[in-house]
């Protein structure tokens, strides 16, 4: 998986953290998660803001 695979991203932290809110979730650790992933493989120098923010509202929306 790569940083362009919000949605997959997104329901792989909703398997991983099905006790967390994703709306709470700070930026600094969504990132940690994501690079924890098993399946992840990119280079944490990509991320950006964008990124995580696109991430964290595919979570939010996987959720709902």
């Amino acid at each position: 998986m790569k940083w362009t695979d919000v949605e997959e991203i997104a329901i792989q932290l909703s398997d991983a953290h099905e006790d967390v809110d994703p709306t709470q979730v700070n930026f600094v650790d969504l990132m940690n998660w994501v690079l924890a992933l098993p399946e992840f493989d990119d280079d944490p120098g990509h991320c950006g803001e964008r990124i995580l923010e696109a991430v964290q509202q595919a979570w939010i929306d996987e959720v709902a």
